[in-house]
């Protein structure tokens, strides 16, 4: 059995957004890592310091040797932690984090839901967080990097894909087969060339404040770039490649609500 069928739903279409600089502003790993620390948790300095790694490699990518380097230390840190005392930081961190979701993504996660879409929500971030946080926006479900429980304990081992890369199209590959979802309809949310795999992935790739090596695959494909900012409204920019494919963008801040309100009418 898959290990993503307790997100799974009905339906024919998707919406998948990264989470860090996408939907918050700011890194999650942060968060857990200054939870972690205050709890105890972890030691001090290797937790912070892999969690700079692993914004970093968010920011700037990373070849094959360093993802993996990244994942086996932050998997490492957790080695021995019981899994209850790792879901008990969620009371301090959720709420930190609904507070830097960007009003322009809750809009669209919204518009995409009244259309009849699944949302989820797809990180490197452990399981543990994506999935509650995703629960707290009221989107389908979490899609985040699952480690390996034994007895409680973390075994410091991963039980699913690594969501980075090319795990990321894993993941939402196997949630489409369970969803019997057809991923040349959904849509894909992110910021950064990292998450370039999943973008190919799907139909309707969208790039959101993306980094200058996204940004240049946007234009080459001719995909919509949307502008988030932390307290204005959104801009879909167009570019002389785009024009065609903003609609995309725009299906998902307009299309869609007005095909849920005829959907209920």
């Amino acid at each position: 059995m898959s290990e993503y069928t307790a997100v799974a739903s009905t339906g024919p279409s998707a919406a998948f957004f990264d989470l860090d600089r996408t939907l918050i502003s700011g890194s999650s790993m942060f968060a857990l890592a200054r939870s972690a620390r205050a709890a105890g948790l972890v030691p001090v300095r290797q937790f912070v310091s892999d969690a700079s790694k692993a914004v970093a490699f968010k920011l700037r990518g990373a070849d094959d040797d360093t993802s993996a380097g990244v994942r086996e230390r932050i998997l490492g840190a957790v080695r021995g932690v019981r899994q209850d005392d790792i879901l008990a930081l969620n009371e301090d961190i959720i709420p930190r984090l609904l507070g830097r979701i960007r009003p322009e993504a809750r809009l669209l996660i919204d518009r995409h839901r009244h259309a009849g879409r699944a949302t989820y929500i797809v990180s490197a971030s452990p399981q543990e967080l994506v999935g509650p946080l995703a629960v707290s926006l009221g989107m389908t479900g979490g899609i985040g990097t699952i480690s390996e429980v034994v007895d409680g304990l973390y075994t410091g081992k991963l039980a699913g894909p690594f969501c980075y890369g090319e795990g990321k199209v894993d993941a939402i590959a196997e949630v489409a087969r369970w969803e019997s979802l057809d991923l040349g309809q959904c849509y894909a949310y992110s910021d950064s060339a990292s998450d370039l795999p999943m973008l190919h992935a799907v139909g309707h790739p969208v790039a959101v404040n993306p980094d200058a090596k996204l940004a240049r695959a946007a234009a080459v494909n001719g995909w919509p770039v949307v502008v988030f900012s932390r307290r204005t409204k959104s801009v879909i920019r167009r570019t002389t490649t785009a024009v065609g494919a903003v609609g995309v963008a725009a299906s998902g801040f307009a299309a869609g609500w007005h095909l849920a309100k005829r959907t209920v009418t």
